[in-house]
């Protein structure tokens, strides 16, 4: 069953309408039917749009207008599943904190297939929030709409920064509670992605599936996710996947968004960002950030989760070992595939290393110097950082003035900051490595990868506690500013401001459930 080639030359698809007149695939279902339950969502008692992503729809060739409709609403609540899809709950195992738990799985959600894009790729669509499953471990299996809308607000600010992650289709009210800390409305999420495989998968088939259905389940995710890789080639999946992590913990990184819970049930093996219950963006740059209730120890701190991914990455490796290596008892053989694949897992270092230095360059305008200085630039950055510690400076609105500086406006930064004389040599040294450059273009480079706005953490709060209330205002307009990051607009000042002083002490985020 083919799982990529996309046809670049097909034409885009026109709107279908919903999800019951789209041409499903199955190909989870019909190839790893045993990885999960096959089960339909629960239905709820009153469904009702609360979101709809039109562009997502689109690129869906489905019509948003007609997801709108009390028919279409149906599909997005589990109250009718489409025509041709086929539900199930996903199986996965994981380690959480650390501390391995043999099963997970979606406790409360149902795959419920692939669709292809207008560009012929293959995107899972689940829902998140539709009910019990064999996987719920007590739960109710339900959501509430301000878990659910987050999700929505920082799916959406990630890939409008170019950074690859799951994206909301829709969110849909149930007209039903659930109950947490206090009483909450209740909805469903629809989310698309790559693919819903993480690292959590591969260890959950490890344990549990026979050598033939590992070698089936490895197939299935080189097939969907890295199909340059030769059919049985282990630790070139492996190689894959850790590049791809590579390249997002760089985007992370450099963008100062903190996850806030990367257990390896929350790693995906296509390389997206994938569940966004805890996560925040920093305020103040902080390598020892976390926002994260459940983090009490800090395992997932901002400045840790590069490390965190390469920890995560080893778990994935050590589900592929068995797979390369057929006879167990050849110990010269499975020591020198031991080796190979942790020359593969320390390559994740360097792979990051440069990705995060490109992107840290262009934040810098250090792209388009005057003369390339590899030493010159990780110092200016290195040394930019710790200044931006020291004097607790905003992460996104520091590098968005850096090009006003470049434009002139030398005290931009020099006025925030209490050591006025440290700033003042590194704005030197870095002012200088530009020579004889045209600094407006560079500074023009630089406001096309340096964010005005970002998901601001009060702002979110202020947006999701508004819209449990049943007040979508201001979920809507936090949403269009995050929508288009890059160009400041007038009357959106207060979507580039820090938090109010005192907010950010004893922040915290929590994970929905």
């Amino acid at each position: 069953m083919d799982l990529v080639a996309p046809d670049p030359s097909a034409p885009p698809r026109a709107g279908l309408g919903t999800l019951d007149e789209a041409p499903w695939d199955t190909t989870y279902a019909a190839r790893l039917s045993w990885l999960g339950a096959r089960l339909n969502p629960q239905p709820v008692t009153a469904p009702g749009p609360l979101f709809v992503n039109d562009d997502l729809a689109t690129d869906l060739g489905l019509d948003p207008d007609a997801l709108r409709s009390p028919h279409g609403t149906a599909n997005l609540a589990g109250n009718q599943v489409p025509n041709g899809a086929r539900p199930l709950a996903q199986a996965y195992a994981g380690h959480q904190f650390g501390q391995y738990s043999p099963q997970l799985g979606d406790g409360r959600a149902h795959l419920l297939g692939e669709l292809r894009d207008r560009h012929g790729h293959r995107r899972d669509v689940a829902l998140k929030g539709s009910g019990r499953t064999p996987f719920s471990r007590g739960g109710d299996g339900r959501a509430a709409v301000g878990p659910m809308l987050r999700e929505v607000l920082v799916g959406e600010a990630l890939h409008a920064l170019g950074i690859p992650t799951t994206r909301a289709l829709a969110v849909v009210a149930t007209g039903e509670t659930v109950q947490r800390d206090t009483p909450l409305p209740g909805a469903v999420l629809t989310r698309v992605a790559a693919s819903h495989l993480r690292v959590g998968t591969a260890q959950y088939v490890r344990d549990r599936a026979s050598v033939e259905r590992q070698a089936s389940f490895a197939a299935y995710v080189r097939e969907r996710h890295h199909p340059h890789v030769a059919d049985g080639d282990h630790l070139g999946l492996l190689a894959a996947v850790v590049s791809a992590q590579a390249r997002l913990l760089a985007d992370w990184m450099a963008l100062g968004f903190v996850h806030g819970v990367m257990n390896t049930d929350n790693m995906a093996l296509s390389g997206e960002s994938i569940d966004f219950g805890p996560c925040a963006f920093l305020e103040a740059h902080d390598p020892q950030a976390v926002f994260s209730s459940i983090d009490t120890a800090g395992r997932y701190r901002f400045g840790a989760q590069p490390s965190i991914a390469q920890w995560n990455l080893a778990r994935y490796a050590e589900t592929l070992l068995p797979l390369q290596v057929p006879d167990a008892a050849d110990e010269t053989v499975v020591g020198e595939v031991i080796e190979a694949a942790t020359q593969v897992l320390r390559g994740f270092e360097g792979e990051y290393h440069a990705a995060y230095l490109a992107r840290m360059r262009a934040k810098t305008g250090l792209t388009h110097a005057a003369e390339t200085d590899p030493a010159r630039d990780e110092a200016l950055i290195a040394d930019l950082l710790d200044l931006m510690t020291a004097d607790r400076l905003d992460h996104t609105r520091t590098f968005r003035l850096l090009a006003r500086v470049l434009r002139g406006e030398t005290d931009r930064v020099r006025m925030l900051v209490t050591d006025s004389a440290g700033w003042d040599r590194w704005q030197q040294r870095w002012l200088a490595a530009f020579g004889g450059a045209d600094v407006a273009a560079v500074a023009d480079a630089m406001d096309r990868v340096n964010p005005a706005y970002i998901p601001r953490n009060h702002l979110v709060e202020e947006a999701l506690a508004a819209a449990t209330e049943g007040d979508l205002a201001p979920f809507e307009e936090l949403l269009s500013a995050v929508r288009d990051p890059f160009i400041e607009r007038p009357g959106r000042e207060r979507y580039a401001a820090p938090a109010p002083e005192g907010f950010t002490e004893g922040y915290l985020t929590y994970c929905g459930t």
